[in-house]
């Protein structure tokens, strides 16, 4: 194979040494500089800073006395919110307990031998586990109403802004930002739309732009993606995007080759080689956008509150069009700021971190917040999943605060499109929370982060609580009606017990019930045709979203009943989990794939209802809405997965918010740049195109001095790409070849002769030459 050498050289740098030409030519502005060896870089990340953040292990005794590095260090390690919140979550406990004690007392009386048959027992305990759970939520909710009424909390973080530093000095509000207090602002990506990645980041640099404080901040691009088209893209988006903002120097870019830990992994490693450079850092999803005032509050937030370790917003959701999508980012948006209130009433500075759209106290971080594996074996050990609650947890037990800051605007995110993509993403969570339960008894952890821990894992466990109910009170009709009636139950016994059923009882605790899950809804609608409704198309718009809103989680809540039940027995039992970024399109689903997902479930409610029809016929009608739902799932998540339908609920003022509305600035930014116009470039542009392929190969680390074993390699991978052409490589090859900017510049040199140019790419490459 013939090379042309640039100025003479010979060998692997001859092949390598035309990268800096090549983007100089181009004038991209991309700062290049050279390596120890002379040979081009591109500057995507800045100088090295190295700091340790090294797991500890996980003792799991509760009570034993605790290590250093595990005490208190905050300024104020309880603040002045503690003795309110520990009020609070006690008449939280003495609500919940009561109701629950009343309901199950209901029960009682609506079972035929009100709780004295074994079988009814097993029925009153679940009844009773997940009315407690219920009635949890309810009150969350109820909480949140009076707070919304009040127009605010006595203890909301967000107050601080309206309050002096010092005496001499303005508001928080107000105040300027220190220097020292930089920032920065890191999304953590995997296998993402590239376009979507960068417009939504765009959105977000220009509006911080806008406050005038952009130099307190700096933004990261931290990518763990592992397919070489995407790679590539992300290359060349992230120098367009510094070219056009003019942000090289303050948006970085930083792809790992070795996917540790997922995420929490991605962001701890960006902790060791950046986090001393940095006071704060904002965490991003690849979907999320923030207004720069939302930026800046948060940062001021931090400042005015020296104990506070997180402050988590409240992202909106916007952006989707299937009807799925739709509804969920209505009811988010109109349910949604009851029940965060209410969160952040009853848990003040020991609350939730969801993993992304916070603010986050970087030292403490380091030195508190480094998640290890589990030990043992088993789908319930090894790396934390779900790492959000963790570090939530391990902050507080430092001493430092975590708050909800749940009236502060301008953090949005988007839905999964369709009802499958969701699940998939549950099947996920559904583990980590599994898994984040063996902490419950961790050292030091404060009782309301065990509590957050329990909270994870019901909100999966009452699945199979629930189906396990249903089934039970199915057994129980079979037995009413076909085994002989019981009259003497207990040995002594000297009266007969008749077993009966009490309609009248059946009905009001159904009612009592219903009242629970859907009062808080109700009152979320009133509340907002009191003060924004012309935010949601008006108040008759807006109360038939509602309608319909109920209609839509009745039927899909069976569905998700059954499949969060055998995720938890998946979880239990070893089912390996392949944890995949979640669709960021409006993703459409297929009705061969519907049929494949809710098969055995349509089939399950047709012999469900069958059964219980032959039983007793009456019977079905209090079973219909479950079976109702099995037997309309495959339909049901078609027709809700098609964006025609949500662009004709739009039309009709259905299922509307404010930010369709009226969208912000920072939304119609991010998706007015949805993919559409000019695809980014992937591997075979890499390889063929002259600016991309100096672009990927500057990016890399060049490294001459390799093994032998790996030489002979990578002198294979390129023959076979030329022999055959990039296209023909697997994926993992392509990889390595992107691994290896060697290899690439030399296959770059034959491109002609495998990939066909275009017309201006053969040009510019005879200039370049």
């Amino acid at each position: 194979m013939e090379l042309h050498h640039p100025a003479g050289l010979s060998g692997p740098d001859a092949a390598y040494a035309s990268v800096r030409e090549r983007l100089e030519r181009a004038t991209l502005g991309a700062p290049v500089t050279e390596d120890a060896h002379g040979r081009a870089r591109l500057v995507t990340t800045p100088p090295l800073n190295r700091a340790s953040m090294a797991p500890g292990a996980w003792p799991p005794v509760a009570f034993r006395r605790r290590a250093p590095e595990e005490r208190p260090d905050s300024p104020d390690p309880r603040g002045r919110w503690h003795g309110a919140a520990t009020l609070r979550r006690a008449v939280l406990l003495a609500l919940v307990f009561a109701q629950t004690a009343v309901a199950t007392w209901a029960m009682t009386a609506v079972l035929p031998y009100h709780g004295r048959h074994g079988l009814e027992i097993a029925i009153l305990g679940l009844f009773a586990v997940l009315f407690c759970w219920v009635s949890a939520g309810f009150w969350t909710a109820m909480m949140g109403c009076i707070v919304l009424l009040a127009r605010g909390d006595r203890y909301a973080i967000s107050r601080t802004l309206n309050e002096p530093m010092n005496p001499a000095e303005k508001r928080a509000a107000d105040a300027p930002i220190d220097a020292a207090a930089r920032t920065a602002v890191v999304m953590p990506i995997a296998n993402e739309n590239v376009q979507r990645v960068f417009a939504g980041m765009r959105a977000t640099y220009r509006s911080l732009e806008k406050t005038g404080l952009l130099g307190r901040f700096d933004f990261f691009v931290l990518s763990d993606s592992s397919d070489a088209d995407i790679r590539v893209a992300e290359i060349a988006a992230w120098t367009e995007a510094c070219r056009e903002l003019g942000a090289f120097g303050r948006l970085f870019y930083r792809w790992r080759q070795h996917r540790i830990k997922r995420k929490s992994g991605n962001v701890a490693d960006f902790c060791r080689r950046w986090g001393r450079n940095y006071r704060y850092m904002v965490v991003l999803d690849a979907d999320s956008v923030m207004t720069g005032d939302c930026l800046t509050r948060l940062v001021r937030l931090m400042e005015a509150n020296p104990n506070a370790g997180i402050i988590q917003t409240a992202p909106r959701a916007a952006g989707r069009d299937t009807l799925y999508a739709r509804v969920q980012q209505f009811a988010t948006r109109v349910y949604g700021p009851l029940f965060t209130a209410g969160l952040h009433f009853w848990q003040l500075g020991e609350s939730h971190y969801w993993g992304h759209n916070a603010i986050i106290r970087v030292a403490p971080f380091i030195r508190h917040c480094a998640l290890g594996r589990l030990p043992g074996s088993g789908s319930l050990s090894g790396e934390i999943l779900s790492h959000d609650f963790v570090e939530a947890a391990l902050m507080r037990r430092a001493g430092w605060a975590v708050w909800i800051v749940y009236d502060l605007p301008g953090s949005y995110e988007e839905m999964p499109p369709n009802l499958i993509d969701e699940l998939k993403r549950d099947r996920r969570w559904c583990q980590g929370n599994l898994i984040n339960s063996r902490l419950f008894l961790a050292s030091g952890l404060h009782p309301a982060h065990r509590a957050v821990f329990m909270t994870g894992v019901m909100a999966y466990l009452s699945a199979p609580l629930w189906f396990l109910f249903l089934v039970l009170s199915t057994v129980l009709l079979a037995v009413h009606v076909l085994v002989p009636p019981t009259y003497f139950t207990r040995p002594g016994q000297l009266f007969p017990l008749w077993p009966e059923w009490h309609l009248a009882w059946a009905i009001g605790l159904c009612s009592a019930t219903a009242l629970l899950l859907f009062l808080p809804k109700v009152l979320s609608v009133v509340l907002l045709i009191a003060r924004q409704r012309r935010g949601f198309g008006g108040a008759a718009r807006l109360a038939a979203g509602m309608a319909a809103e109920l209609v839509f989680s009745a039927l899909l809540a069976p569905v998700r009943m059954l499949f969060h039940t055998r995720f938890v027995l998946g979880a239990l039992t070893g089912w390996s989990v392949q944890w995949k970024s979640p669709s960021r399109e409006d993703a459409e689903t297929t009705w061969g794939e519907a049929l494949r997902r809710h098969g055995l479930h349509t089939l399950l409610g047709l012999a469900w209802a069958a059964l219980v029809y032959g039983l007793d016929p009456s019977f079905l009608w209090w079973l219909l809405p479950v079976v109702g739902a099995l037997l309309l799932s495959i339909p049901v998540s078609v027709y809700t997965s098609r964006v025609s339908l949500g662009k004709a609920a739009r039309r009709a003022g259905l299922f509307v918010i404010p930010e369709e509305l009226d969208p912000p600035e920072e939304l119609r930014a991010a998706h007015a740049a949805r993919p559409g116009a000019a695809p980014l470039p992937g591997f075979a542009e890499a390889v063929a195109d002259p600016v991309v392929n100096a672009l990927v190969c500057a990016s890399g680390v060049a490294r001459l001095q390799q093994p032998e074993a790996a030489r002979r390699e990578r002198d294979r991978l390129v023959e076979h790409a030329r022999r055959h052409g990039p296209a023909a490589l697997p994926p993992r090859q392509k990889l390595m070849l992107l691994n290896d900017p060697i290899a690439l510049s030399r296959l770059h040199l034959e491109a002609g002769k495998v990939v066909p140019l275009r017309p201006a790419d053969k040009a510019l490459r005879a200039d370049l030459r």
